[in-house]
């Protein structure tokens, strides 16, 4: 009767156990990827951070159950200038001692394009989340080589998030634009399949 029931079994396993496995795997290249910011002020207000990670992960090889997970280490903030910097760090802007993760998850992903999308996330900065958009460009799409070169652009009022103040002799406007230039690789499963 054991094997019967072993073969009963396997046979139960087996569809979930292929379906585990036909599930877009991606592998982010940090070294080929950036995420920059920039903000409009008297005295240019521009950077990088030197320390994050992100992931694209899916449930199935439909592009809507893809989640983007990004986590910056708010202290890794790099204008090239140690002023800056000091003050980014401080409470009235990051407040990197108490709220030390800059993080976006998404929650939704809609196609707008052949190449284009739009993903809604929660973002939080400061320890205040609020809902933003990041609005995508895609090339590869996950195909062929398997290497996906996403841009991305977010923009978001730096008031709304409590960072409310200014940098001395320097005038800041309140919107600032985030850019995500990631790289992928899809190193497991079927290719992402998309709207045409």
């Amino acid at each position: 009767m054991r094997i019967p029931t072993l073969s009963i079994l396997g046979l139960t396993l087996l569809p979930s156990l292929l379906q585990a496995q036909a599930v877009p795997v991606f592998k982010i290249n940090h070294e080929d990827s950036a995420i920059k910011f920039a903000v409009k002020a008297s005295v240019p207000i521009e950077g990088t951070f030197e320390k994050w990670d992100a992931a694209v992960t899916y449930t199935s090889p439909d592009y809507r159950t893809g989640v983007l997970d990004i986590k910056i280490q708010a202290a890794s903030v790099n204008t090239g200038s140690g002023m800056k910097d000091g003050k980014l760090k401080g409470k009235d802007f990051f407040d990197v001692k108490e709220n030390p993760l800059i993080t976006f998850v998404s929650k939704k992903v809609t196609q707008t394009g052949p190449t284009t999308f739009e993903v809604e996330g929660d973002f939080t900065i400061r320890g205040v989340t609020k809902t933003e958009k990041l609005t995508l460009i895609l090339a590869g799409k996950g195909t062929g080589t398997g290497t996906a070169v996403v841009t991305g652009t977010m923009a978001f009022d730096r008031k709304e998030y409590g960072m409310n103040s200014g940098i001395p002799f320097i005038k800041i406007a309140d919107r600032v634009e985030v850019t995500v230039d990631l790289k992928a690789k899809r190193v497991s499963g079927p290719p992402v399949t998309f709207q045409e």
